[in-house]
């Protein structure tokens, strides 16, 4: 399984990465969305999950998303966000909480990936 984490925040992003890999999933970084396009446009380079931050310095994560979905219409989303509770989150996508435990991290994202989310 290939994610795609967009994190702007170099240690969060850094300590996303070392979870989802210790899962055993192949992660690509992005610190911005610029960067995440750039992987999402390289139809060679499999992806089974998208997770972003919502506030990135270039660009909404819910346009990235959007971007993203454009280009890969069955991609799964995952926001992450420090004001979850009041995001309106688009229909298939998901949504977790900053600041999330380990666990939660790992929950979610296991659930997304078998479908159950």
């Amino acid at each position: 399984m290939h994610l795609l984490v967009v994190e702007d925040d170099d240690i969060v992003r850094m300590l996303i990465v070392e979870v989802l890999e210790e899962l055993g999933y192949a992660v690509i970084e992005a610190a911005d969305a610029r960067a995440a396009l750039q992987v999402l446009e390289d139809p060679s380079q499999p992806l089974n999950l998208l997770m972003t931050d919502v506030g990135l310095p270039d660009m909404r994560g819910e346009e990235l998303a959007a971007k993203a979905r454009g280009l890969r219409p069955l991609l799964p989303v995952l926001f992450a966000s420090g004001y979850a509770e009041s995001l309106q989150v688009p229909e298939g996508m998901h949504m977790i909480g900053k600041p999330f435990s380990i666990d939660k991290l790992r929950e979610k994202v296991v659930k997304i990936l078998e479908g159950q989310a």
